[in-house]
């Protein structure tokens, strides 16, 4: 527990607190207050202990807030979060945000930073967008009507902000659906074979298949069993969508998405590069890897049964189990491939039905009943991908079978946050040594302050850190 409060651990709240005798204050475990010395300290269950110990709830972290499960300064940002998202066209930029919120211009970046890994103005044009998008799949929206009813200035900022965040022109997304084909462009920095090797890892994967340049998805599109085939050439990725049946402009619109998950075009792969070049003795990391995005998963249910599959089991042995559910409950998309089950169908099962399949007792439980509360509305993997991170976090952990690593896998890898890590990586500690020349493999505080140089882009750091396994040593 002393470690934990040492390192200023969020995943600890809500699990003890923390008293400081000399300053006569409790305190959350991720408290930013300046720490006391160690025999100064004592751990507490619940508030009433620590009050009866005479101590009072600390003015920084407010604990009993906390435990009311009420955080004013995230309330105030996601009830301004929800006001851009209604009426993006409202604000001007971000200082329009500022002065709606009432707070200090850095102390609202700081908010935007810890609950959404982003910053107010990223956070507006990405809301901008995505509200152009919903505009646009009414062939009725014009153009210049859309982009001024989201807030852009100008027809080109529109263009620009619109092409960079989903690969097409405007004009392009309102025709999805013309054809069964589109073409996204991507950066000139684009690292396309990172991302085959990502996808091709497993060879015998039935909802993934690899050859060559070409990479193929198996999805549900607008509920058709379809597949996805993007091959990847210099500066554009060429997307088409099979299937037994034509499908709809809904489908394409959701196969868009899909495409620009997998393709980690989310990522802001240019302000981790620049955040480094200000840090000479890290900016290695980017040798030969300048342009490294993350991929996605298709979708976050599809992430988070990931998360638990690979729980403390090595590599191949999680694709093995993932194989056996695929086959199990996903359903036949054509040219001898299957999706990934949906929440329903994995709920539908019996225990018994994944221990028959190499499962153990419990990772078929944590699997099973966590895709029942995702059937039954209790958990909404989708709708915690659209943030903030820290609520996503704590109804994450709440969750059987859900630790702090799983969570942050999740966040990073389905949900696309920017400033996770995922403590206890067994291959991110080994990344560190390697690559600080540690001659130990670090534990969870020493990992943790670590990371902390390549915050707010700790996650690509540790992305690239996984990649540099691969290099010779």
């Amino acid at each position: 527990m002393l470690q934990r409060f040492y390192a200023r651990d969020r995943s600890s709240d809500g699990r003890f607190l923390t008293g400081v005798l000399t300053t006569g204050i409790y305190c959350l475990p991720s408290c930013t207050a300046r720490k006391p010395r160690p025999e100064n300290v004592r751990f507490f269950q619940t508030q009433e202990e620590a009050r009866s110990a005479g101590l009072r709830p600390c003015r920084r972290c407010r604990p009993d807030d906390f435990y009311r499960a009420y955080d004013p300064d995230l309330h105030l940002v996601e009830t301004l979060a929800a006001d851009v998202r209604r009426r993006p066209g409202a604000f001007a930029d971000a200082a329009a945000m500022t002065a709606a919120s009432g707070i200090g211009t850095t102390k609202l970046s700081a908010l935007f930073r810890r609950h959404w890994h982003t910053t107010p103005a990223a956070f507006l044009a990405r809301e901008r967008v995505a509200a152009a998008c919903r505009l646009l799949a009414d062939d009725a929206a014009g153009l210049t009507d859309t982009a001024f009813a989201v807030g852009f200035e100008s027809l080109s900022a529109f263009h620009d902000n619109f092409r960079r965040l989903t690969g097409l022109t405007p004009g392009d997304y309102r025709r999805l659906g013309a054809s069964a084909e589109f073409v996204l462009a991507l950066p000139d920095d684009y690292l396309a074979a990172h991302v085959l090797l990502h996808f091709g890892r497993d060879a015998a994967s039935p909802t993934e298949r690899v050859r060559g340049t070409e990479l193929a998805k198996a999805l549900r599109l607008d509920g058709v069993p379809a597949r996805l085939v993007v091959r990847l050439e210099a500066g554009a990725a060429r997307c088409r969508v099979e299937a037994e049946r034509p499908v709809s402009p809904e489908a394409m619109r959701a196969a868009h998405a899909a495409a620009v998950r997998i393709l980690g075009l989310g990522s802001d792969a240019p302000g981790f590069e620049r955040h480094l070049a200000r840090r000479p003795d890290l900016a290695r990391l980017l040798e030969g890897r300048r342009g490294l995005r993350i991929p996605l998963t298709a979708d976050a249910f599809e992430g988070l049964v990931w998360v638990i599959v690979g729980q403390q089991v090595n590599l191949a042995f999680a694709y093995a189990l993932r194989r056996e559910l695929i086959e199990r409950c996903g359903e036949p998309a054509g040219g001898g491939m299957r999706t990934h089950p949906t929440a329903e169908a994995v709920a539908a099962l019996d225990y018994a039905d994944l221990t028959a399949r190499r499962f153990s007792r419990r990772k078929a439980e944590y699997v099973v009943d966590t895709a029942r509360l995702a059937a039954r509305g209790e958990l909404l993997p989708d709708l915690l991908a659209e943030g903030p991170a820290t609520r996503a976090e704590q109804a994450l952990l709440a969750v059987r079978g859900l630790g702090p690593w799983s969570v942050h896998y999740f966040l990073m890898r389905a949900c696309g946050f920017a400033d996770c890590v995922p403590l206890g990586d067994a291959g991110l500690t080994t990344a560190l040594a390697r690559f600080f020349g540690l001659g130990h493999r670090p534990g969870v505080e020493e990992t943790a302050a670590l990371m902390e140089p390549f915050a707010p882009f700790r996650s690509l750091a540790t992305f690239h850190l996984w990649t540099t396994l691969g290099d010779p040593q």
